[in-house]
């Protein structure tokens, strides 16, 4: 008795070669970006710019075939005059296609860095020095369906922003980036291919709901005081004082008692504060604590205090200000 084969052995086939298919497209455009090099600024000229027929453009070829052949084969001369007047726009598009890139220079300004798991924005200047206006180009991450759409005036330049989210948090180069137009006619498709040498860095995503800042540890040789309240922000408060930063202010008791005051930074930096990857404890893996220790980076210094960082191999030592916040999250996204 012969078994009938399964309805779905004939698909099995397909699904085997579709993937050694995407093996192989994934191999040769690792091997073409690898040959590309990287450059923050490029002009687009006649070696890197390309230019194919789209689907409208092939179906265009064909109607003009068969009106050709019908031409030809009847002897009508309105035909042969369709015809060429077709071609011919067709030829013009193609030079005004691959006109609009050609020429144009694409600068990548310096990103910056952002946090994990949000999008990031790059900012190109597209410039053209033409006297004629660039029409409908538009820029996207290679690989990706999301387009910035833009006219780039005569003599003059403009800016691009591109989206892109990154995977994780570290250095990242940025993604390889990609320009295309198919105007005027949609029959042909010019683009490039782009490798900026810009690089990133992405910090890790703060815990949205952290708890309080740990209690600081007394100074060596200081006196022992309470140096946090149940809240987590650091005790000692004084009447306002004109030219005091606004973050000192503290605006809940100024709501309850309306009473103006400020916290006294010079009793609370009796204490240091010291945000320790060692008692970031009760968290799940690395990245959960990490994104801890990002939240109370950004809650001291919204607090305008000194705070110090501890994490495995590293020691930031305790400071205060802009700069030593990005000490401290370029510390965590690269730990």
């Amino acid at each position: 008795m012969s078994v009938a084969a399964s309805p779905s052995a004939p698909a099995l086939p397909r699904i085997a070669a579709w993937n050694v298919y995407a093996r192989l497209r994934a191999r040769l455009n690792r091997w073409f970006q690898s040959r590309l090099p990287l450059l923050d600024t490029m002009t687009l000229g006649q070696r890197n710019v390309y230019i194919m027929p789209t689907r409208p453009g092939l179906m265009l070829a064909a109607t003009l075939l068969v009106l050709l052949v019908a031409s030809i084969n009847y002897q009508l001369n309105l035909g042969y005059l369709l015809t060429f007047l077709l071609a011919g726009s067709a030829v013009v598009g193609m030079h005004v296609c691959h006109g609009t890139l050609r020429g144009l220079t694409l600068h990548l300004m310096q990103p910056q860095d952002h946090y994990a798991h949000s999008t990031a924005l790059l900012d190109v200047k597209l410039t053209n020095p033409a006297r004629s206006p660039r029409h409908a180009i538009g820029l996207a991450v290679l690989g990706t369906e999301h387009w910035a759409w833009t006219d780039v005036p005569a003599q003059a330049s403009t800016v691009v922003q591109v989206a892109f989210r990154p995977e994780r948090r570290g250095r990242h180069r940025v993604p390889t980036l990609t320009a295309e137009t198919r105007f005027p006619l949609g029959t042909f498709r010019v683009w490039t291919v782009w490798r900026p040498a810009a690089e990133l860095l992405v910090y890790p995503a703060p815990e949205l709901h952290a708890p309080p800042l740990p209690p600081g540890e007394p100074r060596a040789g200081g006196a022992r005081t309470n140096s946090s309240s149940a809240s987590g922000e650091f005790d000692g408060v004084r009447a306002y004082q004109r030219g005091d930063p606004l973050k000192l202010v503290v605006w809940k008791k100024f709501a309850k008692a309306d009473e103006l005051v400020s916290r006294d930074t010079q009793h609370a930096q009796r204490h240091e504060l010291w945000l320790d990857f060692a008692r970031s404890t009760g968290l799940a893996d690395t990245e959960a604590r990490l994104s801890r220790l990002c939240a109370w980076v950004l809650a001291a210094d919204r607090l305008g205090v000194d705070y110090g960082l501890r994490l495995p191999g590293q020691v930031v030592a305790p400071a205060s200000g802009s700069a030593h916040r990005l000490r401290c999250l370029e510390a965590l996204a690269l730990c």
